[in-house]
Formats: structure tokens, C-alpha cells, sequence
């Protein structure tokens, strides 16, 4: 497995990031004449990507589609001609677009029965896959998906690093119930609603991981830190969104005082996706159990990967500062109000440096300055790691 220097994400972000590849999938247009039923074209879409993504596929969320459809004034629930969709993979610099179609057909005398058809299209050598199709019953729809998904992932990856038989073992087989209740929490503009068929859909099959994800952002975004990390425990190793919960539930830890379980989260994320921010609040969970050692090598990763940002130089002199190296720890103060002129603490703390005054245990003023960051930007480092792997 190739492993990326994490100084190299800076130098990254300053590059294009159409140079790495990058896949979107569009939602299947429904054939039915029944409008329930266009969450099922949403759910193949979702479904496909996520499998996309755990097999290390750079993949664009439905949020980034969503923003492209609105630039380009196109509605969702509409055929797309080819034009179109070339579009939107330009707008979004995707190097993949996967499209199709699904119908259902409903027999009062049996089950109903459900139609997938899939393409995918190469923008870099303006060439179209072959139609994947499968056909079966609805509540099986989550087999179905993984069946094409395997298909989509060939038409992508020349060489696939697994097995058939291994890639539809990884991939879970979830109630059609809870699927749509899922997708109709993604589509749901109100607060309460999502939230209502998020807890439905974890309620219904409870090893569906998207749900207890999407639960966990719905009380990160309300600040209730226990529960939201309730629900990022709940992510399953093999569901593409494990590091961010895992990375989110560190947050929470930390600023719940569990500072063991957060440093140890956030190392398990940081040996896989090496980021200045995982570095940065590794050492963060470190230093507030006086660790004082391993906290300043984290805090030296951060900031070598992004020395522009003045919560790193921050950080790094707070650790200083409590090792008693004061004159080093005076030079990254400075630094900070290089950036930022008017930080109280980095002024405070500097005056505490020049005066060689050590940390005092129990003031209030002087303990939990630390600073995190909750930003993740697993996509960005996907992508470098894409483009270094092909040179």
C-alpha cells in the first residue's frame, strides 16, 4: 500500500484537482409511471458509490452532484441526454460518469420485480461501457445494487485488487425498508424529517451503517457530543464513511473529556489517512493527558504539512510552552501574531514565555487552549494519493 508523506497534501492543494480521477454517479431515471418510487434511482446512485469508494475509488458525493445540477439549471428526476451528463462530469472534473435507468413493475399476484440498467462513461477516452443489468425481486434491490456496483467498479479499475466473491461479501445486505427510509432522510429538505427516517432506518435493520452516520452528523451539528458519538461508534470498519466517523468521534471524545479514547481514535485514522488535522488533534488528546512528547511530534507533523496556518503554530508552542522550552515556544507565539495580530492567548502565553513562566496546574486560564480542527478532507487526500500512485 503506497504511503503519502503528509507534507505532501499542502503542496497538493495547490495543485488542479482535475489532474487526479475522480467519479460521480448520477441518480437512475425512473421508467415507472409511479413517482413514489424515484428514491430507488437515488439509492442505486448512493449505493454504487459508497462501494466505489470502500474499494479506493475517488468518488464525489451527492452534495458535490447536487451543486453541479444547480450550476447547469437541471432538475434531478429527469432523463439526462448524453450532452448533459458530459456536462456535469466537466463541471465537476469527473473522469467517470455512471448513469442509467430503473423500473419497477408491481404484480397484485406476486412481488414486485425490479429492473436496473447501469453505463458508465469514460470522459478521458470519450468511450461508453456496455449496459449492466439486473433484474430480480425489490426487497433483494440492496443485492442487485452491490451486483452492479461490482460491474461499474470493473469498467473503472482495469485490474480490481479483489475478487468478485470478496468485493459482494463486503458489501452489506440491507432491508429495502430501511434503504428507502435512508434515502428519504438524504432528500428530506426538513430537519425533523431526515432525522425521523435516519432513526426509522437504523430502527428497521440495525448493521446499516449510512443512517447511524447521518445520525451522528445530525447531533454533531446540534453540539451533543455524547450522542453524537454514540452514533459514529455505530459505523461498521467496512462502511466508506468509517474514518470520518471515526475522526468525528474523536472530536466528540475530546470535548467530552475522554481524552484516551480520542487519542486513540484519532490514531487509528491517522495511520490511514495521514492529515495535518488528524495530526494536529492527536497531539491535541496527547498533551491533555501530558504526554507531552508525542504531543510535540504531532504538533511538528501539522505544521510541517501546513505552515500557514496559524492553529498549528499554536498548538505547537502551547506543547512547548508546557515542556518549559520556552524560547522555541516564544518563536511560534510570534508566528502566530505574525497571522493573526490580535490573538489574546498567543499574546498572554508569549508574555508568559519571555518571562520564562512555566504552566501553572488548575488555573483555568491557562489549561484546555488547545485547538482543534473538525474539518476532514479525506476526498482531497484520495485524490493526491490517486495522482502519486499513476506517476
Amino acid at each position: 500500500m503506497l504511503r503519502l508523506p503528509h507534507v505532501a497534501l499542502s503542496l497538493f492543494l495547490l495543485a488542479p484537482l482535475a489532474q487526479a480521477d475522480a467519479t460521480v454517479a448520477l441518480p437512475l431515471f425512473n421508467l415507472s409511471k409511479d413517482r413514489s418510487v424515484d428514491w430507488v434511482g437515488e439509492s442505486a446512485a448512493e449505493n454504487i458509490i459508497e462501494a466505489l469508494h470502500g474499494e479506493g475509488v475517488v468518488t464525489l458525493d451527492r452534495i458535490d452532484r447536487a451543486e453541479a445540477y444547480q450550476r447547469l439549471a437541471l432538475r434531478p428526476a429527469v432523463s439526462l441526454s448524453r450532452a448533459s451528463i458530459v456536462k456535469i462530469a466537466d463541471e465537476l472534473d469527473a473522469s467517470h460518469a455512471i448513469f442509467g435507468s430503473f423500473e419497477i413493475v408491481r404484480d397484485p399476484a406476486a412481488k414486485s420485480t425490479v429492473r436496473l440498467v447501469v453505463r458508465v462513461l469514460d470522459l478521458r477516452k470519450l468511450s461508453q461501457s456496455p449496459e449492466f443489468t439486473e433484474v430480480g425481486l425489490l426487497e433483494d434491490l440492496a443485492s442487485h445494487q452491490n451486483k452492479i456496483a461490482w460491474k461499474v467498479l470493473t469498467a473503472i479499475v482495469a485490474k480490481p485488487a479483489t475478487t468478485e466473491t470478496e468485493f459482494l461479501a463486503r458489501q452489506p445486505n440491507v432491508r429495502v425498508d430501511a434503504m428507502e427510509n435512508y434515502i428519504r432522510g438524504l432528500l428530506a429538505k426538513d430537519e425533523a424529517a431526515r432525522h425521523r427516517f435516519f432513526t426509522q432506518a437504523a430502527r428497521l435493520d440495525p448493521k446499516y451503517s449510512q443512517p447511524c452516520f447521518q445520525l451522528g452528523l445530525h447531533y454533531w451539528e446540534k453540539a451533543d457530543y455524547q450522542h453524537a458519538a454514540q452514533w459514529f461508534q455505530r459505523v461498521a470498519r467496512t462502511d466508506p464513511h468509517y474514518m470520518q466517523a471515526l475522526y468525528y468521534s474523536g472530536i466528540c471524545r475530546h470535548y467530552i473529556a475522554e481524552y484516551a479514547a480520542a487519542e486513540s481514535a484519532f490514531a487509528i485514522v491517522a495511520a490511514a489517512v495521514p492529515l495535518n488535522e488528524v495530526f494536529s488533534n492527536l497531539g491535541a488528546s496527547q498533551l491533555r493527558q501530558a504526554k507531552l512528547a508525542p504531543a510535540i511530534e504531532n504538533f511538528e507533523r501539522a505544521l510541517e504539512g501546513d505552515p500557514a496556518d496559524p492553529d498549528y503554530h499554536f498548538n505547537l508552542a502551547y506543547a512547548l510552552w508546557h515542556a518549559k522550552r520556552f524560547d522555541e515556544a516564544a518563536d511560534r507565539f510570534r508566528a502566530v501574531l505574525q497571522r493573526i495580530p490580535d490573538d489574546r492567548d498567543a499574546t498572554t502565553l508569549l508574555g508568559f514565555c519571555l518571562k520564562r513562566d512555566p504552566p501553572r496546574p488548575g488555573d483555568p486560564k491557562q489549561e484546555g487552549l488547545e485547538r482543534i480542527k473538525e474539518e476532514y478532507e479525506e476526498t482531497v487526500f484520495r485524490q493526491l494519493k490517486s495522482m502519486l500512485e499513476k506517476k
